[in-house]
């Protein structure tokens, strides 16, 4: 595997382009290609099977693409598929957890929010960690339709913010002092959240902590890009608009029917 080649990154649309962001402010000089499946988003209303399929899909792509590690920049598919990714292909992966430890760790009330699709909360990964924490009172709350809404473009719309008061609002009242995102899309709603939720409640993200060990894991296996030649490549099998508008104009959207 040559350091030259890309990093992979797939989620089932565009929110793991949140991930994207924190690893490539923390590694500019890696090149990267990030695959948007967002005709089957979202991920978390399908079966595991159904997950596993289309994890397994997306990284034959980055496989053929070239890519030296690959980055499950998605909850549900990392909760899900991640175990027969590793089993099945010779890459180093990297997966993405509610991050249940930190908030665990320095709740004050003992109590703590996540928010998350359903197939994450569903999943054996995120009950075996939240076991790990007895002591502390995890309020879970599936967030049914922001996926769709994100994707569809209308993330500060009425809907969205009502739906928002529906799911956040119930946990506020149970004395949470800290509320975990636990799905890539979610970050893009943290000006709204800030808005609904007191300000004394912490939210938090994987983004970072995922920048963190794609750094490590490079380089323990020796995989640092040592080349001049960098390039940011976007894969999305739907139109590409919203995406775009979440990326910004320095980088270029493609369509891809995959």
């Amino acid at each position: 595997m040559s350091n030259k080649n890309p990093i992979g990154l797939f989620d089932s649309g565009v929110g793991g382009t949140s991930i994207w962001k924190e690893v490539h402010a923390l590694l500019p000089n890696e090149s990267t290609i990030y695959l948007a499946d967002s005709k089957n988003a979202p991920y978390g209303q399908k079966t595991q099977e159904e997950i596993i399929e289309l994890s397994k899909k997306n990284t034959e792509f980055l496989l053929k693409n070239n890519c030296k590690l690959i980055i499950v920049a998605c909850n549900t598919a990392t909760t899900n598929a991640i175990k027969a990714l590793r089993a099945s292909y010779d890459v180093p992966f990297i997966g993405i957890e509610p991050a249940i430890k930190p908030a665990a760790l320095h709740s004050k009330t003992q109590k703590i929010g996540i928010l998350a699709t359903q197939g994450t909360l569903n999943s054996e990964l995120f009950h075996q960690t939240v076991a790990l924490y007895s002591d502390v009172k995890v309020v879970e709350q599936i967030g049914f339709d922001l996926v769709k809404l994100i994707e569809n473009g209308e993330m500060y719309s009425k809907k969205m913010i009502l739906l928002l008061e529906e799911y956040l609002l119930p946990m506020v009242a149970q004395d949470i002092d800290y509320l975990v995102l636990g799905c890539t899309h979610y970050p893009y709603l943290i000006p709204q959240i800030q808005k609904i939720i007191p300000k004394h409640i912490k939210i938090i993200d994987s983004g970072e902590a995922v920048a963190k060990q794609t750094k490590n894991i490079l380089e323990i296996n020796n995989l640092f890009n040592t080349s001049k030649n960098v390039n940011q490549t976007f894969y999305i099998n739907n139109p590409p608009e919203v995406m775009q508008e979440l990326i910004g104009d320095k980088f270029k959207v493609e369509y891809k029917d995959f």
